[in-house]
């Protein structure tokens, strides 16, 4: 053993040496094992917030179930008539009492008196909610308010002494590289820490039209939900809400809630109960390439308005279908996912210097942000069926950009459910093989402008696609809209 011991000795001291030489040689920078480490104060911080961090146990009553069904057995079985009599014995317990399905989370104090943020989906239809503190102490919560469509809830429990509590940091001063911190209950486990890195800001997973994660490699398992994310100086700058991950466990891929968007939030909970969000009454889609293109803009940045409701404070204000919105209210929108988070988190009744690109050329607008009265609704993709029919059209002027038109009359109006009040060209069909399709463009769809000109027959928008192409233009922007009123642009490629 000591030969093999001494063998691999002058074998690393070697490969030592060779990586010095080679240091020297090429002026790469020699790593010391103190640069490789992480921070010293990890101990630190979490020694001075554990205390804060607690798990939160839910219960709830389900319904009695419906009972075990009985294994088919062969007539005559010898076990038929043991078995029928254990499962009906077994299913008439069970269907006369209630089952209780607990689970479990993470949360933390943010106030001495006993308010305690955590997910809302940890604590959603629960009968009771516990909330457990690192000293053993138990107490019962109750619910102050939830926002569902950002996943928050926030407790109130009644100590008999001032608990520890934690402050939110600036979560917009995070960097990417920046070492944070996770506290929670993972696998119901109790109160653990794991660290690593942000790993990248303004994440979009998709939950929600507010998406604005904040991505960690610092291990968060189930059972973290509603736990907090801390930087190096002890401030919470994140919820953590949701993982990726294709086994259930921790792959270096997790999400926080940053804490600016949470606070504010959290504060209009505590007053009120409720969550009080604005409105200017669009709908919008991002702007891509084509689209850019399309409009003459020099970047994708921005969001799209795609229509404007008639009664809505963005139509008072002057806004038009078409309008590429770059700045609300001082921020800047760089994608149409920004601008619903902002237009929400505006101040109630405040009128709002909105700025959008309009042909080419910006614009300022006053827009008086009111209240959301109505639920988020993110537009679908419309699935109209071809028609069976096709009405007759002039085979000359048919098909341009890969559609087959008609104008629209009474026949098209009734068959196709379009108000009266609509103009354009009733697309018929559509080439499985050209960009419109690509572009999910169906027939059953109205085409009511080509790159901001209203089109009433076949010949116009022949006319439209041709000047666009003489102006070096690669792609014609349509709006399109459908039964129901709503509207989309949609770049196509002109052949």
């Amino acid at each position: 053993m000591p030969a093999l011991r001494d063998s691999g000795s002058r074998l690393l001291i070697k490969l030592c040496a060779a990586v010095t030489l080679t240091a020297l040689l090429t002026g790469a920078p020699h790593v010391s094992r103190a640069q490789t480490k992480g921070p010293d104060n990890v101990a630190d911080v979490a020694e001075r917030v554990q205390g804060a961090v607690v798990n939160i146990s839910t219960s709830q009553n389900v319904a009695p179930s419906q009972g075990v069904p009985m294994p088919q057995l062969p007539p005559g079985s010898p076990f038929e008539e043991f078995f029928d009599e254990f499962f009906k014995n077994k299913n008439d317990g069970d269907q006369k009492r209630s089952r209780k399905v607990s689970s479990l989370g993470s949360g933390f104090v943010i106030d001495a008196s006993g308010i305690v943020v955590t997910n809302n989906h940890v604590i959603a239809d629960a009968d009771e909610i516990i909330v457990n503190f690192t000293d053993g102490t138990k107490l019962k919560a109750e619910l102050i308010g939830r926002d569902e469509k950002v996943d928050l809830a926030v407790l109130r429990v009644r100590p008999k002494t001032p608990l520890k509590a934690v402050n939110f940091g600036d979560s917009d001063k995070t960097r990417v590289g920046e070492w944070v911190m996770a506290i929670g209950n993972p696998f119901g486990l109790g109160g653990s820490v794991t660290v690593g890195v942000v790993s990248a800001r303004n994440r979009n997973i998709e939950s929600s039209l507010y998406d604005d994660f904040i991505q960690t490699d610092a291990a968060i398992n189930r059972g973290n939900s509603g736990g907090p994310l801390f930087n190096l100086q002890g401030e919470v700058i994140g919820i953590n809400t949701a993982i990726f991950s294709q086994t259930g466990g921790s792959i270096g891929i997790g999400f926080s809630i940053p804490s600016n968007t949470v606070s504010p939030l959290i504060k209009q909970l505590i007053a009120t109960g409720e969550i009080q969000r604005g409105w200017i009454g669009v709908s919008i889609q991002p702007v891509d390439d084509q689209i850019a293109e399309s409009l003459s803009l020099p970047s994708t940045r921005g969001a799209l308005i795609a229509s404007v409701n008639d009664k809505g404070p963005a139509m008072k204000g002057g806004m038009l279908a078409g309008d590429v919105v770059i700045r609300f209210n001082g921020q800047e929108v760089r994608e149409m996912r920004n601008l619903p988070r902002i237009v929400a988190g505006s101040e109630i009744g405040k009128t709002v210097d909105v700025v959008v690109i309009r042909k080419g050329k910006e614009q300022t607008l006053k827009i008086h942000v009111e209240k959301l009265v109505e639920p988020d609704k993110i537009p679908k993709r419309q699935t109209n069926a071809q028609p069976q029919q096709q009405p007759k059209q002039n085979a000359a002027l048919a098909r341009t950009l890969g559609l087959d038109v008609n104008a629209l009359n009474d026949e098209l109006r009734r068959r196709y459910k379009f108000s009266g009040n609509r103009k354009g060209l009733v697309i018929t069909s559509v080439d499985p093989e050209s960009n419109a399709a690509e572009q999910n463009i169906e027939a059953g769809l109205l085409l009511a402008e080509v790159s901001g000109e209203p089109v009433g027959t076949a010949l116009e928008l022949r006319n439209r696609v041709e000047v666009l192409k003489k102006a070096g233009k690669k792609s014609a922007l349509l709006l399109i809209v459908n039964p129901d009123g709503e509207q989309r642009f949609v770049a196509v490629a002109i052949p």
